[in-house]
């Protein structure tokens, strides 16, 4: 065999041993499972909160960051990139309805399906941020959220 060809052979080895290993390194941020969908109807709304102001009711307006994504095979995963270590929480809600909230029934609960970090429970109303929340290192950290409803 040739110079050239052992060459090309080993930068062509290279080169795939590095893309796959690329490949295979996940990203650092924030990665959320959230499971026990109760049907594949309409979206999954994270949001990510870094203080109790606003938690989790009022996610447009103070959420540090909101994720919509489709719900698949009564599964979805939100992955938050780019997220500065810190103090953080979450909220999830499962919008059926595609109407951009949790709808309540005529009693103030929930008619759709929602969850919370550390799976915090709700009682006569949402959990506290204190009670969601959790510590992020800036490194990957991979969470899951059971829906309730």
């Amino acid at each position: 065999m040739g110079a050239r060809r052992v060459a090309s052979i080993v930068v062509v080895t290279i080169a795939n041993v590095f893309s796959t290993a690329l490949a295979q390194a996940p990203c650092p941020g924030i990665h959320l499972r959230v499971l026990d969908i109760r049907n594949s109807t309409g979206t999954v709304a994270c949001a990510l909160f870094e203080s109790a102001e606003g938690f989790p009711v009022d996610f447009l307006r103070s959420a540090t960051n909101i994720m919509v994504i489709k719900v698949r095979n009564t599964h979805a995963r939100c992955d938050f990139e780019d997220i500065p270590p810190g103090t953080y929480a979450l909220g999830v809600i499962h919008d059926e309805n595609m109407n951009g909230k949790l709808d309540l029934n005529a009693f103030g609960m929930p008619k759709e399906g929602y969850g919370f970090s550390n799976d915090a429970k709700a009682g006569f109303g949402a959990p506290s941020f204190t009670a969601a929340s959790f510590k992020y290192d800036g490194q990957t950290l991979d969470l899951t959220i059971h829906m309730h409803y």
